[in-house]
C-alpha cells in the first residue's frame, strides 16, 4: 500500500530539522500514542513506521539521497508517497490522519472495509479500521469547518456516520457524529443559501435544511432547541434573510405562517411590502396589509399604518398611529396634522426594517417616486373607483323602499376618505380641491395637474432654494416638504369623487323605460336647448350657457361611446384637454384588458356659470348619472343606479378653442 505522504510530514518535522531534533521528535511521538481504543497491533505498526522515518532522516547520507528524490518528484509535478507493508496499513492510516490528511485517511479506511479486501468480521483489524473511519471523518469535518466549508464538513460527517451504521459498531461515536451534524445545520444553511443565485440545486437544498431546522425547533416562534436558543436563532434568521430574495422569503415564510407561526405571517407581509414597493406594485402591499388584518396580530398597528399610507389612505394611517401604543410621538411634527411626521416615520420604516433585508433589493425609500409612478396612481384610482361604486350603490340600495342592488348595508365597506375619482363621468379629471390656492383662478390651466409630477416638482423647487444649508438640514427640510407635498396630493385626490345621491326605488328595465328626470334644482337655471354637433369645436370668444352645455354633453357622450367600444362622433381632442383624454384612454384600455364592458348614462340637466374670464370659465352643473359594468359573459359586476350629481366643471380656452378642463364635486 502507498501512503500519500513523505517521511518529513509523517514524522512531523520540517526539511531543515537536524538529526538530533529528529530523534527527540520520534520519542515524543512514541510517548503520545493515541488512546481512543486501537488494538496493540495498530499501535506497534504506527511506532514501527515512525522509527523507519526517523532512521532515514537522522542518517545524513540516506537523507541527502532522499531529498534529491523528492526534488525530482516535485519537478515532474508528482506527489511523493511511501510504500508500506499490508500489515502496517492501519498504523500508516493512523499516522496519515495525525499528519492533517484526515479526509485521505477516511477514504482509505472506507475502501479497506469494502469487499474484496474487507477484513474478517469481528477481527481487530476490522475494529481498528471502523474506529479510524469514525475519527478521521470527524477530524476532516473539523478542518472543513475551519475553512468555512460547512456543507463539505457535513458531507464528511454523513459518510462517516453511514459507515459506522453499516458496520453496526461504536454507538457512542455514532451519537457524537449525529450531534455534531445537527450543530452544523445552521452553518450549512448559510453556506448553501449565500451561493450564487444560479446555483439553484444548492440553494434549494439550503431552503430544505432551513425548513427542517424550523420544524425541528417546533416552529419559528418556538424555543425548544437547546442547541440553538431563541435569541441565537433570531440573530441567525436575520443573517439568513440577507441572502434570500423577496420572493423566496414570501414562499418560505408563507409555509410557516400556514403552520400557525405569527412571526412568519408578519415576515411574509414585510417581504410582500418590500417587493411591492420596489416593483411599484401596490396590489402586493394591499395583499400584505390584508394578511396582517386577517391575522389579528397585536402590535402591528405601525406596520399597517405605513402600508395604508403607501396605498394612499392617509386617514386610515393616521387612525392606526393614533390608536397604537407602540408609536411615540414622531419627532419633527410641526404641530399641524402630523402628516410630515407620518411620512418621515414611514420612510424610516422602509429604510431600516423593510428594504435592507433582501438579496435582490437595493433601493431607497423614495416616497416621491412611489406616488409619482403611473402604475401606483392607476391602482389607487382603480381601488377608489371600486369603493366609490360600492358606497354609492349601498347608499341608493339602503334608501327607504329601495330594491337592493349592491351588497347588504351591513357588509364592511372601506373608508374612501383618500380618493381619486375614476368614475367614467369625470373621466379621472383630477384637480386640486381648491384650485385657487395653487394657480391664478382666471388664467391657469390647472386641469392638466398631475399629482406625481406636482409632488416631485415641489420637492425640486424647495431643494433649489436650500443650497446654503448643511446636508442634514437639507434632508430634514426636504423630508418635511415631501410630506407637505404628499398632503397636497392626498387632499386633492380626496375631493374628486362625484357622489351619487339616494334615489327612490326604480322599476327594473324590463318593466319600465327609463324613469322620468326629477324636478330641476331651483338653485340652477332651467335646462337649455342643445346645440347641434356641428357647432363643435367651440370657438366663440364668449360662449353662452347653451354652448358650454353642448360642449360638456358632447364630451360625456364621447366618453360613454369610447367606454362602450364605439367610436365617438366628435374627436376627443376638440372636446377636452390631453390629460383628460389620456386618462379616459387608460380606463378604456383597462376595461378591454379585463374583458369588461361599461355602459354609462350621463345627461346635463342644468348649468349655471359661477365665474367667467377670457380663458377660464367655471360652472355649477346638475347631472343625472348611472352606469353598469359587466364581464365578458354578461354577468353584472357593479352598478350605480340613476341619481343626481352636482359638480363644478371648468372650461379652458386653448388657442381659439374652448375645452373641458376638469371638474370637482360641489355646486
Amino acid at each position: 500500500m502507498e501512503l500519500p505522504i513523505d517521511h518529513f510530514r509523517l514524522l512531523g518535522v520540517s526539511p531543515t530539522t537536524d538529526g538530533q531534533t529528529v530523534l527527540r521528535t520520534l520519542q515524543q511521538r512514541l510517548d503520545r500514542a493515541p488512546d481512543q481504543g486501537f488494538t496493540r497491533e495498530t499501535i506497534q505498526a504506527r511506532a514501527e513506521l515512525l522509527r523507519d522515518s526517523a532512521d532515514l532522516l537522522s542518517d545524513d547520507q540516506r537523507r541527502q539521497i532522499y531529498e534529491r528524490e523528492l526534488t525530482s518528484i516535485a519537478a515532474e509535478g508528482s506527489l511523493a508517497g511511501l510504500e508500506i507493508r499490508p500489515s502496517l496499513e492501519v498504523g500508516g492510516l493512523l499516522l496519515l490522519m495525525e499528519a492533517g490528511q484526515a479526509q485521505e485517511a477516511f477514504e482509505a479506511a472506507r475502501r479497506a472495509l469494502q469487499p474484496p479486501q474487507a477484513p474478517s468480521l469481528g477481527s481487530g483489524r476490522e475494529a481498528d479500521l471502523t474506529l479510524l473511519a469514525g475519527l478521521a471523518c470527524r477530524a476532516a469535518a473539523a478542518e472543513y469547518q475551519r475553512q468555512r466549508r460547512y456543507e463539505t464538513a457535513a458531507r464528511s460527517l454523513q459518510q462517516g456516520l453511514q459507515q459506522l451504521q453499516r458496520m453496526g459498531q461504536l454507538p457512542e461515536l455514532r451519537q457524537t457524529l449525529e450531534q455534531e451534524l445537527r450543530q452544523l445545520q445552521p452553518y450549512r444553511v448559510l453556506d448553501l443559501i449565500r451561493r450564487d443565485l444560479s446555483a439553484l440545486s444548492d440553494r434549494q437544498k439550503g431552503m430544505e435544511l432551513l425548513d427542517d431546522l424550523v420544524t425541528r425547533r417546533g416552529g419559528l416562534d418556538a424555543d425548544s432547541d437547546p442547541q440553538l436558543r431563541l435569541a441565537d436563532f433570531e440573530a441567525f434568521l436575520g443573517q439568513i434573510r440577507l441572502f434570500l430574495t423577496a420572493q423566496e422569503q414570501v414562499d418560505l415564510f408563507s409555509r410557516w405562517a400556514e403552520a400557525g407561526s405569527a412571526r412568519a405571517d408578519i415576515l411574509t407581509s414585510v417581504a410582500m411590502t418590500a417587493a411591492g414597493f420596489v416593483q411599484r406594485k401596490p396590489e402586493r402591499i394591499q395583499a400584505a396589509l390584508q394578511r396582517l388584518q386577517s391575522g389579528g396580530h397585536g402590535g402591528m398597528e405601525p406596520v399597517m399604518a405605513w402600508q395604508q399610507l403607501l396605498l394612499g389612505r392617509v386617514d386610515q394611517a393616521r387612525l392606526l398611529v393614533a390608536g397604537s401604543t407602540a408609536l411615540p410621538a414622531a419627532p419633527g411634527d410641526d404641530g399641524g396634522d402630523g402628516l410630515a411626521a407620518l411620512c418621515a416615520a414611514c420612510r424610516r420604516w422602509l429604510s431600516e426594517e423593510v428594504l435592507p433585508g433582501f438579496r435582490d433589493i437595493d433601493a431607497e425609500a423614495d416616497l416621491e417616486a412611489w406616488f409619482a409612478d403611473r402604475d401606483v396612481q392607476s391602482y389607487i384610482e382603480q381601488q377608489d373607483r371600486i369603493r366609490h361604486r360600492q358606497i354609492g350603490t349601498a347608499a341608493v340600495a339602503d334608501s327607504p323602499g329601495s330594491g337592493r342592488v349592491g351588497p347588504p348595508s351591513s357588509a364592511p365597506q372601506e373608508d374612501p376618505t383618500w380618493s381619486v375619482s375614476d368614475a367614467p363621468l369625470g373621466g379621472n379629471d383630477l384637480m386640486p380641491q381648491d384650485e385657487e390656492e395653487l394657480l391664478d383662478p382666471m388664467e391657469a390651466p390647472w386641469a392638466d395637474w398631475n399629482p406625481g409630477e406636482w409632488f416631485c416638482q415641489t420637492l425640486h423647487n424647495w431643494r433649489e432654494r436650500l443650497p446654503a444649508l448643511p446636508g442634514s438640514g437639507r434632508r430634514m427640510i426636504t423630508g418635511l416638504v415631501a410630506a407637505a407635498a404628499l398632503t397636497g396630493v392626498g387632499l386633492a385626490w380626496l375631493s374628486l369623487r362625484p357622489r351619487p345621491q339616494p334615489e327612490p326605488p326604480q322599476l327594473s328595465p324590463a318593466a319600465s323605460p327609463r324613469p322620468p328626470a326629477p324636478t330641476t334644482d331651483p338653485a340652477l337655471p332651467p335646462p337649455a336647448s342643445k346645440l347641434p354637433s356641428g357647432s363643435l369645436p367651440l370657438t366663440s370668444a364668449e360662449p353662452t350657457n347653451v354652448e358650454l352645455q353642448a360642449l360638456l354633453e358632447a364630451w360625456l357622450r364621447a366618453k360613454g361611446s369610447l367606454l362602450a367600444g364605439r367610436q365617438p362622433a366628435v374627436a376627443l381632442s376638440d372636446l377636452a384637454r390631453p390629460m383628460l383624454i389620456e386618462r379616459l384612454q387608460r380606463q378604456e384600455a383597462d376595461n378591454r384588458n379585463r374583458s369588461v364592458s361599461e355602459t354609462i348614462e350621463a345627461d346635463v340637466e342644468s348649468l349655471a356659470i359661477r365665474e367667467r374670464g377670457p380663458r377660464r370659465i367655471s360652472a355649477a352643473v346638475l347631472l343625472r348619472y348611472s352606469d353598469e359594468r359587466r364581464d365578458a359573459g354578461g354577468a353584472l359586476l357593479s352598478r350605480t343606479p340613476p341619481g343626481q350629481l352636482r359638480n363644478i366643471y371648468v372650461f379652458a380656452r386653448d388657442g381659439d378653442t374652448w375645452k373641458v378642463a376638469g371638474f370637482r364635486p360641489g355646486g
